[in-house]
């Protein structure tokens, strides 16, 4: 639980969950230090400024992944660390090592290492769904669970760098855990949405707007289910502050196959041109209400799909990005 005064790191704060995590954080007492790219971009810092308790609980320090000195001058004071940063690219890579392997790998490397020089107590990574599928070998009778790993050489094999990053880095977040003596645990959510804090989208959000646009995409490789942008950060609190909270924590509200994301969007917002998708768009992955029943175990309620895709839309809106 929160310490009085208790001040802790968070890298990665600009984003879309950092966003909801420095703003939960601050509701819930802690001082922060919130790390950005550029502290002179106002689209990273602004909304953040804006938080209620930011003015007196929130300071902004500039980081980056690879310079390690940035890392300890953050972490420096911090009680607790939720490493969050990590490059996001699913399109386009075009040096898959200069702009996902090494910020993930060696960042994440970077990040437990200056934890474990300041004293930190425990780390909550952020890590990803995609650190758990694709793994074409996993058994078609078992639901996916914190045991799957993505198989990172069929996702090398087809161009499939992002889970290979997200994987990587969680495994080397784990074996620096193991060797160092370090407290780390993790969390891995599905396809985040929800009320968009920041001013640019995260890769979730403008998967919706393109689905709502009409693009038919099957992101069969990349989906588990959905969960809201308040969940993940509620998650990362209660794994934080819990001290039997170990391991890998599934984050989604219910397994679920891409297909039941759209039919529900489809079914919700008929004004839009939603694709018609097949039905079983992910062969071998079984659905499940409790898919992530580590944190329900742990207290964490989470809100519907309806509800995610009403409250990512309504966002989406607001921005100006959809019609009204």
């Amino acid at each position: 639980m929160l310490k009085e005064g208790e001040v802790i790191c968070v890298t990665g704060a600009s984003g879309a969950i950092g966003s909801w995590l420095v703003r939960l954080l601050l509701e819930r007492g802690y001082t922060i230090h919130a790390t950005v790219k550029d502290l002179n971009d106002d689209k990273e810092t602004e909304h953040l400024k804006c938080l209620e308790g930011a003015e007196t609980r929130l300071l902004l320090y500039q980081m980056e992944l690879l310079d390690y000195d940035s890392i300890s001058v953050a972490i420096d004071g911090c009680s607790g660390v939720f490493h969050l940063a990590c490059p996001c690219i699913v399109d386009q890579v075009l040096d898959p090592q200069k702009q996902l392997l090494d910020p993930a790998i060696k960042g994440t490397l970077n990040v437990l290492t200056a934890a474990k020089e300041k004293g930190v107590r425990r780390v909550v990574v952020t890590s990803s769904i995609s650190a758990i599928t694709p793994n074409p070998n996993w058994p078609d009778d078992l639901v996916r669970d914190e045991d799957c790993w993505t198989d990172v050489d069929y996702c090398k094999q087809n161009g499939l760098w992002y889970p290979v990053s997200k994987t990587e880095a969680e495994k080397a977040a784990w074996e620096f855990a193991r060797e160092k003596g370090l407290d780390v645990v993790v969390v891995n959510p599905g396809t985040v949405m929800g009320p968009n804090i920041p001013p640019t989208l995260n890769a979730s959000m403008l998967m919706l707007l393109r689905l709502l646009q009409g693009c038919n995409e099957t992101y069969k490789d990349f989906f588990m289910g959905s969960v809201h942008f308040k969940d993940v950060a509620l998650a990362h609190i209660m794994v934080y502050e819990n001290p039997s909270a170990a391991g890998r924590h599934l984050c989604v509200e219910a397994i679920s196959h891409y297909s039941d994301f759209v039919a529900k969007l489809a079914e919700l917002y008929p004004e839009y041109n939603v694709p018609r998708m097949p039905k079983d768009t992910q062969p071998g992955l079984l659905r499940t209400k409790n898919g992530a029943k580590k944190l329900m175990e742990l207290g964490l309620e989470f809100i519907s799909m309806e509800q995610i895709i009403k409250d990512a839309v309504e966002s989406l809106k607001s921005k100006g990005l959809i019609s009204c």
